[in-house]
């Protein structure tokens, strides 16, 4: 995976200067070499429109725009320089509501603090060679939220564009 990894170019975004230095150090000890560093989501979003960026590492809370702010900045402002940006979080809260916030905004993948090599490459590895695709919905716009496909579900679809229109 090192090889795919040299060309890429990685946002970290995160208010802690100790955890920015965590993730950068397990980013270029796989070979990373263009890692780009924000404290907040403001701070991102400049960095997006100024670099092409080809992963986003990005923290739940930060202030003044959190993870999930910009996530949703990404995924729905007119002036998103890429809406199917891959966005990775890193967030100390998995309680099952915050999951939810996060993926419910269009986070591509969650790891759970305390962030390890392992679990933070197994969601590099995800959406580099198994990336969902991306939905639009009235209220929704991001990775497909489910995760799995299962052939025998024989029930209602719930999603409006699946939805059939019975005579």
């Amino acid at each position: 995976m090192s090889a795919a990894l040299e060309q890429l170019r990685f946002l970290l975004v995160d208010d802690n200067h100790h955890m920015r230095a965590i993730v950068s150090t397990i980013l270029k000890g796989v070979g990373v070499r263009h890692v780009l560093e924000a404290m907040d989501g403001a701070e991102a979003l400049q960095i997006l429109r100024d670099h092409p960026i080809d992963i986003a590492i990005v923290d739940f809370k930060m202030s003044p725009l959190d993870g999930v702010q910009f996530t949703q900045l990404v995924r729905q402002s007119p002036d998103s320089t890429d809406p199917f940006l891959p966005i990775i979080m890193l967030t100390g809260f998995a309680e099952r509501h915050r999951v939810f916030e996060a993926r419910d905004a269009g986070v591509t993948e969650i790891v759970v603090k305390p962030v390890t090599a392992r679990s933070l490459l197994d969601r590099i590895n995800t959406v580099i060679f198994k990336p969902r695709p991306f939905i639009r919905t009235e209220d929704y716009f991001g990775p497909c939220r489910r995760r799995r496909d299962d052939p025998s579900y024989t029930g209602p679809k719930r999603r409006g564009s699946e939805r059939t229109l019975e005579l």
